[in-house]
């Protein structure tokens, strides 16, 4: 009984990877549409897929970081500013948009502009400071989606939206969690619709890696830190907030500089003919990450309680 099991999960898992190898045809023809492309995955993701040929229309917030990234690309390759957070800037990248791609479609979509600030103890946190995050990392993806949907239809095209780990697991930093399990329930609701459609979407979980995002969130833990009031700081301590930075940046110096691994699944969830539902870029990711994910929330907050500090005024 066990061989044939086995022998099921073998032919499974060697259908699986022969259709992943599959590649769409006529790359070169196809127009993809990212935003965040000043740095971090997003540029790379440009440079990466306008190297293999495809048309690439990358969205930068500043117009140095566009011109930046023109320089280093081919003339294929065109750029437009965006703010994700306006709906005027989105309805006038969606015009520009339907003016390079005209009776195609916009084959890819990729959600990728996010940011990590503001991010500390819910207790550190402004409603404005909250909204302000998900207004980037969610509602904006919300409003880009909506705006370029009918263009991908179109195409029968692929959305790909950019998650996280904390997508799956909620450890720290409130806004950046919520944002990214609105990106995750999302994009289930979203792929389901989209499918009689011919759209396929797909979702993108990295692990730790050192983005400008990851650069931002120690930033802006101090700068929550020495803008809390001071009833705030006596609770939690002086020795709270360095051993919990130390943590932070821990982190960030363990993440991988490489971000080859999460720019090499959206390329394949754009091209490949089986694209997947989710991609988990990064050793940590598959290995420590996801297997977390599935343990009980009472471990969880065991390991919690022996990892992170405890207050000052902890009982």
């Amino acid at each position: 009984m066990w061989l044939y099991l086995a022998a099921l999960l073998g032919l499974y898992f060697l259908r699986r990877w022969y259709q992943e190898r599959q590649t769409v045809e006529n790359l070169t023809e196809k127009y993809v549409f990212i935003t965040g492309c000043d740095s971090g995955f997003g540029n790379l993701l440009a440079r990466q897929l306008d190297a293999r040929g495809l048309r690439v229309l990358a969205a930068c917030l500043t117009q140095k970081g566009a011109e930046q990234l023109g320089k280093a690309t081919s003339e294929r390759l065109k750029t437009t500013i965006l703010d994700v957070t306006s709906t005027e800037s989105v309805a006038a990248a969606t015009e520009w948009v339907k003016e390079q791609v005209g009776n195609k479609g916009l084959w890819g979509l990729v959600n990728n502009a996010g940011t990590g600030a503001p991010s500390a103890p819910s207790e550190w946190l402004t409603k404005d400071g909250v909204a302000k995050m998900i207004g980037v990392n969610f509602l904006g993806m919300i409003d880009m989606t909506l705006h370029m949907l009918p263009l991908v239809r179109r195409a029968r095209g692929r959305v790909v939206n950019m998650s996280s780990m904390a997508g799956r697991r909620a450890c720290f930093g409130v806004p950046y969690a919520a944002s990214k399990y609105s990106v995750e329930a999302f994009s289930d609701i979203l792929r389901r619709e989209m499918h009689p459609f011919g759209v396929r979407v797909s979702i993108i979980e990295p692990g730790s890696f050192k983005t400008p995002i990851q650069s931002n969130m120690i930033e802006s833990y101090k700068n929550a830190w020495s803008q809390a009031p001071s009833d705030i700081k006596e609770a939690y301590g002086q020795r709270y907030f360095e051993r919990s930075l130390k943590l932070l940046k821990l982190c960030h110096f363990t993440g991988s500089s490489n971000f080859q691994p999460v720019t090499d699944s959206i390329e394949h969830a754009l091209t490949s003919c089986s694209p997947r539902i989710r991609y988990c870029p990064g050793w940590d990711a598959k290995l420590f990450y996801v297997p977390l994910s599935y343990l009980p929330d009472s471990i969880l907050d065991f390991l919690w309680r022996c990892i992170w500090p405890k207050p000052a005024q902890a009982v």
